[in-house]
């Protein structure tokens, strides 16, 4: 499975691509952070970072995209523009429909590192690690995306079992429940003859 994993954000957001194989191997495609002029106003600054989506989605061609949850921060400027970049990569999926998958921060250090308090440095070393590639991904940003996609491969298949066993349980609930109807129907019905 090819993932296109996403650190959304205006002035940087991070793009990494990261296939899955058997078990738990992961591979790099590609990384880059794509950067938006601060001074420029903010519908060209979503309209860059769109055409960056696009080009990326066209280039790659993943299976899915594993965007960044935006998480209650302390600038609620900078969580806007994280929330308006978010929206731009996944209405670029939607477009091609792609499934978009989002992460919270703690999931994907969780997964990553083992631990969802690690800080960004713990995140890019084991990235680089698991990657297998000779230099940190930098800034923060592009380490941050690959991590995202590792973290998607490997919760995927957890999301998928679970998705299905929900399913099953609510099928079997409303089974239950007709029934449990259906007798109730007989016992009323036979007490009011």
């Amino acid at each position: 499975m090819r993932v296109f994993g996403v650190d959304p954000g205006l002035t940087r957001c991070g793009f990494g691509v990261v296939d899955g194989g058997p078990g738990r191997t992961v591979r790099p495609v590609a990384v880059d952070v794509v950067r938006t002029p601060v001074d420029a106003d903010l519908a060209v600054r979503l309209l860059l970072l769109s055409n960056a989506v696009e080009e990326w989605l066209d280039r790659h061609e993943p299976q899915v995209v594993a965007v960044e949850r935006v998480f209650s921060q302390y600038n609620v400027r900078t969580a806007m523009g994280t929330a308006q970049a978010g929206g731009v990569v996944a209405l670029a999926a939607a477009r091609r429909d792609l499934p978009v998958v989002f992460h919270t921060p703690s999931e994907v250090k969780a997964a990553v590192t083992g631990s969802g308090r690690a800080d960004k440095a713990q995140v890019t070393a084991m990235v680089t690690k698991l990657l297998g590639l000779r230099t940190a991904p930098k800034p923060a940003d592009a380490a941050d995306a690959l991590a995202l996609a590792i973290c998607h491969l490997w919760r995927a298949p957890m999301r998928s079992r679970l998705e299905e066993a929900r399913a099953r349980a609510a099928e079997l609930a409303r089974t239950h429940r007709a029934r449990l109807a259906e007798a109730s129907a007989r016992t009323t019905g036979g007490k009011s003859r």
